[in-house]
């Protein structure tokens, strides 16, 4: 069984909104999960967008040949739609930030504040890889 989320990080990630036009913040682990959200969004959609960012930023990865090296490390993926902009960021081990805003918004602000949250937060933002499941033999 696994401990409900507690979302003790996600009152930090309402910094990243103070942005003009930022909308939400998502702390999510490579693998999915959902580790923190910002007051904006209900813990539903949380994880389910979650799961979707995580997929996003593997598909990314996968990319990395398109421009250079393959073992060139991601950094950040941003996706734009008619209403508004996801960004997605490296946020530590194992651990992504993603932000969504609108269509207005001050891009490089987000990022910046983005980036000055992962370097504030540090090892709290990393996310170990979770352990293999499965019986003991």
């Amino acid at each position: 069984m696994s401990e409900p989320m507690t979302n003790e990080l996600g009152w930090m990630l309402d910094d990243v909104l103070k942005v003009p036009e930022a909308r939400n913040a998502i702390l999510l682990s490579a693998d999915g999960m959902l580790r923190a959200h910002s007051a904006g969004i209900d813990r539903d959609d949380a994880e389910r967008l979650a799961a979707g960012l995580s997929g996003l930023q593997s598909i990314s990865r996968s990319t990395a040949e398109f421009c250079g090296p393959s073992t060139s490390p991601w950094r950040q993926t941003m996706i734009e739609f008619g209403h508004g902009y996801v960004f997605l960021v490296a946020a530590g081990e194992g651990a992504y930030l993603a932000v969504s805003t609108g269509v207005e918004v001050d891009m490089e602000a987000v990022t910046y504040r983005m980036h000055k949250l992962v370097d504030r937060l540090g090892k709290e933002l990393s996310t170990p890889a979770r352990p293999a499941t499965g019986s003991r033999t």
